[in-house]
């Protein structure tokens, strides 16, 4: 039973964080930089594999990389070991996870590895290890000690793993240009793929569902039209063209300012002659995010050039669980 001195919540977060502090501080740069290289020039699949919690971690890492637009693979050690290792072949690179560096099945594993001519870089603690120099690279990921009070329970040391794995799969992206638009691709259900698939177009009223008013229109005249759309609003065009916009709130303080003409003024006089517009093209997120920081409105106008050729109403975003995380 474990009788050392009981840390508080915050005291386990402060070690974890100093934990993770020497890893940043300790990790060799170049040699790093040498991984994203081998990864780089790697003509076929990047196949990770490891051992317990390093396996958990090897998998993740090669999840995130599918994601953001490289080719890769998670394969359990034992699976090679028992005929999966004929899936991998020279132009391939294997990238083994091992805190130790002595794990028996990775060291089992290697001559397999060689015979079949693919490369292999090893991700370990252990920069002495054996795995780390029978390996073409390896990369050091320094671990000062575990979180586990008895120094054993893997803790930190998979807590780095996943930062390597990360960082490796961004520099990945970023180095080889993976867009927006294939990230789309990978991502076409659920949030992400929603914020980054859908437009202002696919969720914007437009024809005849369209509150539309002309410049010269009394506002006695066009209460009808404001009350039955539904919309908040009227859009004020001109030959297709947006002049501006008249909101229920616009003729609420007009109600309040004008009193008993108001509603013999026109629609020219009455709107608001700049208001926040996007485009059909923009991604409904995109759109969300520009009608909360300038003004916070709750509708816009969708235009292309000038022509109006819709209207987009933030309830209708949220509906779609595109609201901000």
């Amino acid at each position: 039973m474990y009788q050392g001195a009981k840390l508080s919540l915050r005291d386990l977060f402060d070690q974890q964080r100093q934990y993770v502090d020497y890893f940043f501080e300790n990790l060799h740069l170049p040699q790093a930089e040498k991984a994203v290289e081998m990864c780089l020039a790697c003509k076929g699949l990047l196949v990770f594999t490891g051992v317990g919690k390093s396996g958990i971690i090897a998998e993740k890492i090669a999840m995130t990389l599918i994601s953001v637009g490289t080719r890769a693979l998670f394969l359990p050690t034992l699976n090679f070991l028992h005929g999966d290792i004929g899936v991998v072949g020279e132009n391939d690179l294997i990238v083994m996870l091992s805190k130790s560096g002595e794990t028996s099945e990775l060291l089992d594993l290697l001559p397999y590895i060689r015979e079949n001519k693919s490369q292999t870089l090893a991700l370990v603690s252990e920069g002495e290890s054996r795995l780390a120099k029978m390996a073409d690279l390896a990369v050091e990921l320094p671990v000062e000690k575990e979180l586990c009070p008895f120094d054993l329970a893997p803790t930190t040391s998979t807590t780095v793993q996943l930062l390597f794995g990360d960082l490796l799969a961004i520099a990945l992206m970023r180095e080889k240009g993976f867009s927006l638009e294939e990230y789309a691709r990978n991502h076409p259900s659920g949030s992400i793929g929603k914020k980054i698939t859908q437009t202002v177009a696919d969720l914007m009223k437009k024809g005849d569902d369209l509150p539309l008013c002309h410049p010269e229109d009394r506002l006695v005249d066009i209460l009808v039209e404001l009350t039955n759309k539904k919309c908040g609003c009227l859009l004020v065009v001109e030959n297709g063209d947006l002049c501006g916009i008249f909101t229920d709130g616009d003729l609420r303080r007009a109600l309040q300012e004008k009193q008993t003409d108001v509603m013999e003024k026109t629609m020219g006089e009455l709107m608001c002659k700049n208001p926040i517009i996007v485009s059909p093209q923009d991604l409904a997120h995109t759109a969300m995010q520009t009608m909360q920081e300038k003004r916070y409105v709750m509708m816009a106008p969708v235009t292309e050039g000038n022509r109006v050729v819709g209207l987009i109403h933030m309830h209708d975003i949220i509906h779609q669980g595109l609201e901000n995380d």
